[in-house]
């Protein structure tokens, strides 16, 4: 039996990249790490591992707490966490979720090939960069009034449908269809929503990104097909959140979490880990305006994929129906979310958080999209600026390893702060453009520093590892073309 010991805590291996740490002391369930032994060595570089053990006294969570592939270290949970907890007798944690609510990714399809880009690669960027709003701050595609906030809090996509921003089909292809009907604005404070009305589709900074991309691998042709996906295709990829609305969320509830239930918090290893109870008053408007936030970084990246569409409808002289640009889908990959999940042979409706991982749940299940239960719901797995980015589905174990769940990208490997020591953004984008014919531009050369290839694991282990585990098959791979930042 293969173990490894990181720094006093004992990995056990207890089947093909599953390693399990036991619970003992006050844990009161095991935690496990989905990966290979290469990436485990990685893992065990920070504090994820002391994160995700720390996950496992959270009161009414369920067995396993789980590390995906990508982990790394983050506040409380560590980026890769699932946990998931009783949704009557546990808590909600706002730690288990992050500050940039639903953060998530959509990727865009195209008619267009590689050949028909190539050459509009200057253009496309500057243009893409000039209508897309990036950066720290203020400035979004719509500037809002509070009223404005308040209805897109509330309605999610349906917003977005109303006010010519998205058709009914882009509902279709988005996870919940883009809505959460338990959205209460009213939990949302007016420093919140203030924040969130400058913003209306808007990049945001850091990770964020839109990245025009080419398939460049087919791996099952018959999902790829149900997606609408081929070799050589034009699509486009777009990560970002809630932006400044979401951050405040967050750290208003930690604060008033805090305050009314210090005795919880005392209990815990982390204080980062504060939770509300489930059922009382903290719990249930943390809840509410989780969601809210959910729906408004929904109708954020519907507002950059409209701006999108607009530019490609300008580069290439031809309306975006034309061009075939409609949305593959738009999956979460910060969230808490109350799901029904089969717990020792009892149904049990818990709280499931995904801080940095991906809902996959597999084919036949009733909340995959009509048009592709059949085979899966698709999950979209970002790389970093200079490697692929993957297509999958979820994979038929998904249910029983991860609570329905996979990795949500690369993960990184190395600080902020250490990639601006270690490489200088100028350097890395005239290196991305001659050497691989890849267009990056973004607010400042420290951006495109801190988020250099080399700061990101091996994207391609990530995907063989969640492949092989049978909790995201692989479907297809891309390759950047153009990127933005901000």
């Amino acid at each position: 039996m293969t173990t490894f010991d990181a720094d006093g805590i004992e990995l056990t291996q207890i089947d093909d990249y599953i390693w399990e740490i036991e619970a003992e002391g006050e844990m009161r369930v095991p935690a496990r790490v989905m990966a290979s032994e290469a990436l485990l060595e990685e893992i065990m570089e920070d504090k994820t591992l002391q994160q995700i053990t720390n996950v496992t006294h959270l009161p009414g969570i369920q067995s396993p707490a789980v590390c995906m592939p990508d982990g790394h270290q983050g506040y409380g949970f560590p980026v890769g966490g699932v946990a998931a907890t009783d949704a009557e007798s546990g808590v909600i944690s706002p730690g288990g979720v992050g500050y940039d609510i639903n953060c998530g990714v959509r990727m865009v399809k195209t008619n267009l090939t590689y050949e028909d880009v190539q050459g509009h690669e200057q253009e496309l960027v500057d243009a893409l960069f000039e209508a897309i709003p990036s950066g720290l701050g203020g400035g979004g595609v719509v500037q809002g009034t509070t009223s404005t906030v308040n209805e897109i809090l509330d309605r999610g996509m349906r917003w977005a449908l109303e006010n010519g921003y998205a058709v009914e089909d882009d509902l279709e292809h988005c996870e919940d269809n883009g809505f959460r009907e338990e959205a209460d604005p009213s939990t949302v404070s007016d420093e919140a929503k203030n924040r969130g009305r400058k913003q209306i589709g808007s990049l945001g900074s850091g990770n964020h990104f839109l990245e025009v991309q080419r398939v460049t691998d087919v791996y099952r042709e018959d999902v790829a097909d149900t997606f609408g996906l081929e070799e050589g295709q034009i699509v486009v990829l777009i990560h970002c959140g809630s932006r400044g609305l979401g951050h405040q969320v967050c750290t208003d509830y930690l604060r008033r979490i805090e305050q009314d239930h210090a005795d919880l918090l005392e209990s815990l290893p982390d204080r980062e880990l504060a939770a509300a109870p489930a059922g009382s008053q903290l719990a249930e408007e943390y809840y509410g305006a989780m969601n809210a936030a959910i729906n408004y970084a929904w109708v954020n990246r519907q507002l950059v994929m409209h701006q999108t569409r607009q530019v490609f409808a300008d580069v290439f002289d031809t309306d975006w129906r034309d061009l075939d640009m409609h949305l593959l889908y738009d999956v979460a990959h910060n969230i808490a979310k109350k799901e029904t999940h089969e717990v020792a042979g009892e149904q049990k409706e818990l709280y499931v958080h995904r801080k940095g991982a991906t809902r996959a749940f597999p084919a036949g299940h009733p909340e995959v999209p009509e048009a592709y239960r059949d085979v899966g719901q698709p999950v979209i797995i970002p790389g970093s600026m200079g490697a692929g980015s993957y297509v999958l589905r979820g994979g038929e174990n998904s249910m029983d390893l991860t609570f329905g769940s996979t990795a949500h990208g690369a993960g990184r490997l190395m600080s902020r702060t250490q990639a601006k020591k270690d490489f200088w953004g100028g350097d890395v984008q005239d290196e991305l453009r001659d050497e691989h014919q890849i267009y990056v531009k973004a607010q400042s050369g420290a951006t495109i520093a801190e988020e250099a290839p080399g700061v990101y694991k091996d994207v391609d282990e990530v995907v063989r590892v969640s492949d092989e585990l049978g909790i995201g098959d692989t479907v297809a791979r891309t390759y950047p073309v153009v990127n933005i930042k901000g």
